[in-house]
């Protein structure tokens, strides 16, 4: 099992932490570059579509699973 690692990133002019595993962070990776956006634009983007009641955290991995449900051509 990968260990958690915390990370930052500035979105919206704001910094903000995340903690994931390697594995999620190196998909959050490989979307953004398959959807031509910067890591923080993506990060971004999930941010403002989740629940308020989710943490970025569990948004961040919830997006990866997601995106490998509908495949890479999505």
């Amino acid at each position: 099992m990968s260990a958690v690692e915390k990370r930052s990133v500035t979105i919206r002019g704001h910094r903000t932490s995340y903690s994931l595993e390697k594995p999620f962070y190196d998909d959050l990776l490989a979307i953004a570059a398959a959807r031509k956006l910067t890591l923080a634009a993506l990060v971004a983007e999930i941010d403002e579509t989740r629940p308020r009641d989710a943490n970025l955290s569990s948004a961040l991995r919830l997006y990866v699973l997601e995106w490998a449900k509908r495949g890479t051509n999505a």
